[in-house]
């Protein structure tokens, strides 16, 4: 350019030099002018030659596109929308989905092509749509993966491309678009759910139900606190539902069901208020459905039915009052039939099959005014069939109550309902006209009420019910419907004798041995403080307690023998109760179920957990006050804390704001001292192993202890104290991953997760996750401090945020050895503090790391 300026300037003079650089001006802006004008050229070229359209049609002119129904274009002329719809479009269908140049569409917004067997797999071109906000592609025959290009698609915020021929790993390029909709159900995506799922921040809706996807839930989709609509069912997905779900305060629907899920239902699920939907059927759940699920009032659908729940229902399951479908039927739920069910006026359809239910059948069943279809066949339910059981507004009804043990008369009400099935009953007496024989087959004493054959007609009589219809009204004995038994043949004498002195030689021998075992519990007990014994159904029930005054008699008759009613929450191996003794000390029982006390790991960790607590005494570890080991209970009795765990207070949003900050640096302050009182105090060190923020209970007084020693670990340091894996994801160290060696470091890092976490007033595992970008980096410690509560002005409270904060982020060092002892951690809370220069809202996440803090709080690993 110098050199043209040069020759112009020294040949031309400078008046040309100027004309010489009008030109040139000249000939950008013609070209920038022809650009812009070929853009709607070039669109109409690519419309043109993808053959979709029948461009020879008068409806479909090249030059009218943007007249087109399915085409809209802006201002200029530029396609901005493309919307094909099978369902609505005659035309476009069959096509291979390459043919489209889509390179060309530089303004398009929005693309829906669906329901029109669209065939190929999505061109890579597909990335240069930058403005791209919509896509829906599902409905189709789209085959191939997912290309890598989608990630480039920033803007995207409504993506569909369900119940296609997709294949191959979840797609994990599409993890940092700002999705909003996600819908990815219907293919046929294999691996595992990745977790860098947590980066769309806005999502709020994700179904990628029906694939091949294995793994577990992820911990971090408890992060995606936008989300109103989960769908996770019909994969391959195991392990157990995260805790962390509890975190989607605006979850709407969530459907996990037709997977592998094991563990129990967690309590957590108990705080989606806005909850509608809830599927968890064909899984493998056991455990107790928690008393937390009541919670939920707005439910309208709630399926759990095929897993191995057991134990009783809770009792207030009547305040899910918007209920309409309900199965929970093909499990093992056992105890009386919920009475409270009478409120649940607007089911429409309950299914409690298959279970093990005892008590009445209940009258209040009458109030379902909206029922349809009622079953509680295949249960153990007695009583009678009142006669306003049936009431007519059950004309379309199908009630099924085959199957149990209900006996007494048929009531005629029953011609009500349109299809009724009693059968395998206790039944007497006639039988209604309109009953078919199928029906009551299994009553044995029930009877025709003619003595003349019947007449079945088969037509629309009494609102489209089929009935029988008698062929005389003088009414006759009853003749059995189904054949008598044979009459019992005589009795031998001998086994007259047998059958009479046999029972009194067991009962003889029974309270023989239970004499013999009686005096063996007494003579251990003696050997301990204050024991206790008691007797129940024959059996010697043991409790070892430290003050002599608990009873098992008293535990049962305080919690009418474990009833749901007072359950306040179930754990990994059994249940919790809270209970009130006779001397009126209120206390928590921790119950190992029946059948899980039949599995060697929960067993071993039951007894461990009595073997840890018997032996340690410290104010901030929970205090255990006695124990029933026995083969046919067991359970462990506590001090009863009344705020619960530290996890559920701090995620509900009341309770969080009355945890204030000299309450949550007090709660760090007391599991350190416990932490350090385990590693450091005792005869042998103990590591908890599950150091969680729902292992960490409050009383009234806001004062933390440490729980749940089930997994617990003595360590001895002769041995290589190698282990499996065990505690709460998102509090494990990083280390058990791959050495499977336990240490104490392992419970330091689980406690600077807990620290964060109080500090946070949320899970930090999107925090560490990023901690090594240079942007997290720069964070300012108040921009990630609980927003819920007010920004702290006492300077003392201030250092001891800062200090916490210091501290945990020292405890998550992933190097083990460069974490702090839980002892130097207790110790720095116990040292007085100088005043900070620096302001709190100018302390970054790297200062709070580095050296020069570590040493101003004390915490440098010496």
């Amino acid at each position: 350019m110098n050199l043209i300026k040069y020759l112009v300037f020294n040949f031309y003079g400078p008046k040309m030099w100027m004309v010489f650089l009008l030109l040139i001006w000249g000939l950008i802006i013609g070209t920038e002018s022809s650009t812009l004008t070929s853009q709607p050229e070039m669109e109409a070229n690519a419309i043109y030659n993808s053959g979709w359209w029948n461009t020879s049609d008068a409806n479909y002119t090249i030059s009218n596109r943007c007249n087109w129904g399915q085409i809209s274009c802006n201002k200029a002329g530029s396609i901005i929308k493309i919307t094909i719809d099978g369902y609505s479009d005659e035309g476009v269908r069959g096509n291979i989905f390459g043919t489209l140049n889509l390179s060309t569409f530089h303004n398009l917004e929005s693309l829906v092509i669906k329901n029109v067997i669209l065939q190929g797999s999505i061109p890579k071109e597909i990335g240069h749509l930058s403005k791209l906000t919509h896509l829906d592609l599902s409905s189709n025959y789209l085959v191939g993966e997912i290309p890598p290009s989608l990630g480039n698609l920033t803007q995207l915020k409504h993506l569909d491309i369900s119940d296609n021929l997709f294949n191959g790993s979840f797609p994990i390029t599409i993890t940092g678009i700002g999705l909003i909709h996600l819908d990815l159900s219907s293919n046929s995506f294999k691996g595992e759910v990745p977790h860098l799922i947590k980066n769309l921040r806005q999502l709020e809706y994700l179904d990628i139900s029906y694939n091949c996807i294995e793994g577990s839930i992820p911990f971090e989709l408890g992060f995606l606190k936008n989300l109103t609509t989960l769908f996770l069912s019909n994969n391959r997905l195991k392990g157990e539902i995260p805790s962390s779900l509890g975190n989607l305060k605006k979850l709407e629907s969530l459907d996990i069901s037709n997977n592998k899920i094991e563990g129990s239902i967690p309590l957590e699920l108990g705080f989606l208020r806005k909850l509608t939907r809830l599927n968890l059927s064909f899984n493998r759940l056991n455990g107790n459905l928690p008393i937390s699920i009541t919670n939920l009032t707005q439910l309208e659908s709630l399926n759990i039915s095929h897993n191995y729940l057991r134990g009783s229902l809770p009792s207030n399951l009547g305040q899910l009052s918007n209920l309409q479908l309900f199965w929970l039927n093909n499990n093992s739920f056992n105890g009386t039939f919920p009475i409270s069910l009478n409120n649940l006026t607007q089911l429409v359809y309950f299914d409690i099959s298959y279970n093990f239910l005892t008590g009445s059948l209940p009258i209040s069943i009458r109030n379902f005014f909206q029922l349809e279809t009622l079953n509680i066949s295949h249960n153990l339910l007695l009583g009678t069939l009142h006669s306003n059981l049936f009431p007519l507004t059950y004309h379309y009804a199908s009630i099924d109550l085959s199957h149990n043990n209900i006996s007494g008369e048929i009531p005629q009400s029953i011609c009500n309902v349109s299809y009724v099935d009693i059968s395998y009953n206790y039944l007497r007496g006639p039988i209604p006209f309109c009953v078919h024989p199928s029906a009551v087959i299994g009553n044995k004493d029930v009877c025709n009420n003619t003595s003349c054959d019947q007449i079945y007609l088969q037509g629309p009589v009494s609102e489209n019910k089929f009935y029988f219809q008698p062929c005389s009204p003088v009414f006759q004995p009853c003749p059995p419907v189904f054949k008598p038994s044979q009459p019992p043949k005589k009795i031998n004498k001998v086994n007259h004798h047998v059958a009479i002195f046999l029972p009194i030689l067991i009962v003889l021998i029974l309270a023989f041995s239970s004499l013999v075992c009686f005096k063996l519990c007494n003579n251990s007990t003696k050997k301990k403080n204050g024991n206790t014994t008691t007797t129940k159904n024959g059996d010697v029930f043991c409790i070892w307690n430290y003050d002599g005054k608990i009873a098992h008699d008293d535990i049962i008759k305080a919690t009418e023998d474990f009833d749901m009613r007072y359950c306040i929450g179930t754990g990994a191996y059994g249940s919790v109760y809270k209970a009130q003794l006779p001397c009126g000390k209120v206390v928590a029982l921790k119950k190992l179920h029946g059948y899980e006390a039949e599995v060697p790991a929960f067993d071993e960790s039951f007894r461990n957990e009595v073997k840890i607590l018997s032996e340690i005494r410290h104010r901030h570890i929970v205090k255990l006050y006695g124990f029933c080991l026995h083969k046919r209970i067991m359970f462990l009795i506590y001090q009863y804390m009344e705020k619960g765990s530290l996890f559920s207070v701090l995620y509900d949003d009341v309770e969080a704001v009355e945890f204030n900050w000299r309450k949550r640096v007090n709660i760090v302050k007391g599991v350190a001292s416990a932490l350090s009182y385990l590693h450091h105090d005792c005869t042998t060190p103990i590591v908890h192993r599950d150091v969680s923020s729902g292992n960490i209970l409050l009383n009234s007084e806001w004062q933390p202890s440490v729980s749940d020693f089930g997994t617990a670990r003595l360590l001895l340091h002769d041995s290589s104290n190698r282990t499996i894996v065990a505690g709460t994801i998102g509090y494990i160290a990083p280390e058990l991953a791959y050495t499977m060696v336990v240490s104490e470091k392992c419970d330091v890092y689980s406690f600077g997760v807990v620290a964060l976490e109080t500090l946070m007033g949320r899970h930090p595992q999107e925090l560490l996750s990023s901690l090594q970008l240079a942007s997290t980096q720069n964070m300012k410690l108040c921009e990630v401090l609980d927003q819920r509560l007010p920004f702290p002005n006492n300077a003392m409270v201030l250092l001891d945020i800062i200090r916490v904060a210091v501290i945990a982020f020292a405890c998550l060092n992933f190097n083990p050895s460069s974490r702090p002892t839980m002892k130097r951690v207790s110790q720095s809370f116990a040292t007085e503090l100088t005043p900070l220069t620096i302001p709190l809202s100018e302390i970054s996440m790297q200062q709070l790391m580095s050296q020069e803090f570590k040493a101003l709080f004390h915490i440098l690993n010496h």
